[in-house]
Parts: structure tokens; C-alpha cells; sequence
């Protein structure tokens, strides 16, 4: 069976990575990619390596305005299409095979969007919806960072938010635990894990986050909704105890997950807050996500990478896991997710 996924969509980077004139190289599913944008702005996609000798197009240039990508070794150019438009050598002719693969790419949601299998596939509705991450209408903070470790131990991380309260103790867990229970649904090929917590005393910097009273009971709403491959929308909510969830302060979340190789993952995450609650709000977004930088730097990234380092390469099925009620949103995800690739792996 494959590794990965084909005819879906990843993510390949925040929009603002790609500033127009620059070349951004990304390695995505073991394959090599350049992103920028082209004379009009619209994000692209190319296979970074130059058919002649190999080199990385993401080490030469934009010429022509954005319309070609120049090959910074010998000088070929590469159209958006990418096909050879220019052969500065001998008398110019472009040999057959002086091509390179196109990706479609979208820009949706402050994201760039890459389509890594057959391009008449790539119908951008397929996108996942992640509509408070429309910068028009919210603040938005926003961070990465690189994981060693597959990427499939990321969505098993997010999908089963019980380990807050005890890999997460001082920062994102309760100061005094409450009573949790977690249920997993499956629309379609969606799997949906909610995790409810009563009467739990948060750590100081949910309460700082938030403005609840220090010490007061909580209760927390965790809803996450699973796309395949690796993509994430949390719903982190926080009110005080016996109050409505209407009531609660609540915090949309992406948490995104591409793999690079078997052995490392780009992770993107952020957080909004509508604008329309004023200009504190922003500061408070971009608060808010560095918050998380620190215990996802510093207690889940080293778990999950040791966890991957313990698999030594086996499946996560050959390893005959111990399994748990706090477990099915997990399981569920990765089912559908190995149909999913057993039914391309059928196709082609």
C-alpha cells in the first residue's frame, strides 16, 4: 500500500510565505516542490528540479515578470506550465523532455493549497472549510514548525485531547482535573472526536488567556473535525461551570499536518478571534498562538518524535497497540484514512 494520499489536498504553506519575486521550496510527500507567484499574483506550483542537471529551480530565480522560473545552474526557463520557454545555449532549440511537473495550487483560507495527484482531480471544493481563517473577518494568529515524526501520529495527537492532563500539566491541562468523556462520530468520510470536561481548575494561562477568574471551575468544550490526510479544525471552548456553552469563550483552531517523508511533518496551527471585537483582539490572537508555541515545542513535539523513533519504521497496526475508549476518534481516523489509500492503491 502507498504512503500517501494522492488526490487530496495538502497544505504547502501559510499565503504569506510567498511574497511575489521570491521562491519558496517546500519538500512535500517526498516530492520536491518550488512555490511562487506569477505575474499576477496567483500562487504556482512546479517540480524544483531542472531536467538538464538536476539542479533545484528554488536556487535560481524569477524572470519575465513572474511568468518563468529560471533554472540558477545553466539558465533554462520554466513557464508556469512547466514547460521550457528558454535555452540560452547553441542555437536555442528546447529539447522534447525540458519539462517540469505543474501542481495546481490554491490560495484559500491564508493558506496555500497543493493538489500532489492527477490535476484533472484537483476540484478546489474538496478544500477543507476553515472559514475564520479569512483574514477579511478575523484576526488570525498563525505559527509552524518542522516534527520528526510521521504525520499520522500528529492527527492521533490532536484526535485525543485526554492527554492534555498529563503531558500538558503547567500549561494547556487543568491545575485540578475534571470529569472528561470523549465520543467520535463519523460523517462521511469526516470523523469528528468531542471531548467534554467538567468542574476542572485551569492552568494560569488559560485563565489569563480567557479572563475567567482565577481558581473558578470550568468546564471545556474540545470538538475536533478530521479531514483526510492530516487536516484539523478544533473547537476549544471555556465558560465557567454549569454555564451554556453559548456563554463560553471560544477559540476556532487549525491544526495541519503535511508530511514531508515518513519521518517528518510540517505542522501548521492557528487561532482566531473576530475583528469586530476590536484592535485588542489581534494582539490577543497572536498572544494566544505563542502561548501554544511553548508546550507544543517543548512537551508534544518530543513526545510524538519518540514515539515515532520507538516504531522504528513498523505500522501502527503491526505494533498490536493497546487500545482505549479515549482511542476511537483516533482509530477511526486512521481506518479511514488506510481504505482511503487501499482504494487509490486499487485504482491505479
Amino acid at each position: 500500500m502507498t504512503t500517501y494520499l494522492k488526490n487530496v489536498w495538502y497544505v504547502a504553506g501559510w499565503a504569506d510565505e510567498v511574497a511575489a519575486g521570491q521562491l519558496l521550496a517546500r519538500q512535500i510527500c517526498d516530492e520536491r516542490i518550488v512555490l511562487f507567484r506569477d505575474d499576477e499574483g496567483q500562487p504556482r506550483a512546479l517540480f524544483d528540479q531542472c531536467p538538464h542537471r538536476f539542479a533545484p529551480l528554488s536556487m535560481g530565480k524569477l524572470c519575465d515578470g513572474g511568468r518563468t522560473v529560471q533554472c540558477g545552474y545553466h539558465g533554462l526557463r520554466f513557464g508556469t506550465d512547466g514547460r521550457c520557454s528558454h535555452n540560452p545555449h547553441g542555437d536555442g532549440r528546447i529539447p522534447i523532455k525540458a519539462v517540469v511537473r505543474q501542481y495546481p495550487v490554491v490560495e484559500r483560507w491564508s493558506l496555500l493549497w497543493l493538489w500532489m495527484g492527477e490535476p484533472e482531480a484537483a476540484d478546489p471544493a474538496l478544500i477543507p472549510e476553515f472559514p475564520f481563517l479569512d483574514a477579511a473577518s478575523w484576526y488570525i494568529g498563525k505559527d509552524q514548525m518542522s516534527i520528526d515524526a510521521n504525520y499520522v501520529l500528529e492527527s492521533d495527537n490532536i484526535l485525543d485531547l485526554s492527554h492534555i492532563e498529563y503531558l500538558h500539566p503547567g500549561s494547556l491541562g487543568a491545575g485540578t482535573p475534571g470529569e472528561g468523556k470523549t465520543v467520535v462520530t463519523q460523517e462521511g468520510k469526516v470523523v469528528w472526536s468531542r471531548r467534554f470536561i467538567s468542574n476542572e481548575v485551569l492552568p494560569p494561562f488559560l485563565y489569563q488567556a480567557t479572563g475567567l477568574p482565577d481558581g473558578a471551575l470550568c468546564d471545556r468544550w474540545l470538538d475536533v473535525r478530521w479531514n483526510a490526510p492530516a487536516s484539523m479544525y478544533l473547537q476549544a471552548d471555556i465558560g465557567l461551570a454549569g454555564k451554556p456553552r453559548e456563554q463560553s469563550i471560544q477559540t476556532p483552531q487549525v491544526h495541519l499536518f503535511t508530511p514531508v517523508s515518513a519521518n517528518q511533518t510540517l505542522y501548521f496551527y492557528a487561532l482566531a478571534m473576530p475583528r469586530f471585537l476590536g484592535d485588542w483582539a489581534e494582539a490577543a490572537a497572536q498572544r494566544a498562538v505563542m502561548g501554544l508555541r511553548g508546550p507544543f515545542l517543548s512537551e508534544d513535539k518530543p513526545m510524538v518524535e519518540a514515539q515515532h523513533r520507538a516504531m522504528a519504521g513498523r505500522s501502527f497496526w503491526d505494533m498490536s497497540p493497546v487500545l482505549l475508549d479515549i482511542d476511537g476518534p483516533a482509530v477511526r481516523a486512521r481506518r479511514v484514512l488506510d481504505q482511503m489509500l487501499a482504494a487509490e492503491a486499487s485504482a491505479t
